[in-house]
């Protein structure tokens, strides 16, 4: 409890980007940790994935930020390819293409990285942190990943860095 009262005394934090309507009714958005900032623009994940999975190829993507000189962030998307789709150079331009086409140029995806699946958790929320910190090299033994229900993806993740 102490970890969801302890940035202001009083308030609940939870971590999700949540908003209300004029009716009252509250929309979950998202995990607020996992905004991006690219050149100044915040995007969530999921707006980048929702573009990805319009290609008739693509089944699942995931979105995350990643260190980039100029930007601050940019964009690495991890993407399974449905049966009969080969990875190949130009699926993956054409991915890219795909989210500039929706999203606008300053929000290309700098990479995006073919694998077999994505880990997720067993209430299918794809788990992002672990992506990241795997794509920049960092441990993930300290995070808990007690609710994953695919932790063979994890290794392919790290196949495809």
């Amino acid at each position: 409890m102490e970890t969801y009262f302890s940035r202001w005394p009083g308030v609940w934090y939870h971590g999700d980007w949540a908003r209300a309507d004029g009716a009252g009714q509250w929309y979950l958005l998202g995990r607020s940790d996992d905004t991006i900032k690219v050149a100044g623009k915040r995007v969530g994940p999921s707006e980048v994935e929702a573009e990805l999975i319009k290609h008739p190829a693509v089944v699942e993507a995931a979105a995350v930020g990643t260190p980039h000189p100029i930007k601050g962030e940019g964009l690495t998307c991890f993407v399974v390819l449905k049966n009969g789709h080969p990875p190949s150079d130009a699926l993956r331009e054409e991915l890219k293409d795909l989210a500039v086409q929706y999203l606008g140029k300053s929000l290309r995806p700098d990479e995006v990285k073919f694998v077999r699946g994505l880990p997720k958790t067993r209430s299918a929320k794809i788990v992002r942190g672990a992506i990241r910190k795997i794509y920049l090299g960092e441990e993930i033994g300290h995070m808990d990943l007690s609710s994953l229900d695919s932790p063979e993806h994890l290794q392919s993740i790290r196949e495809a860095v």
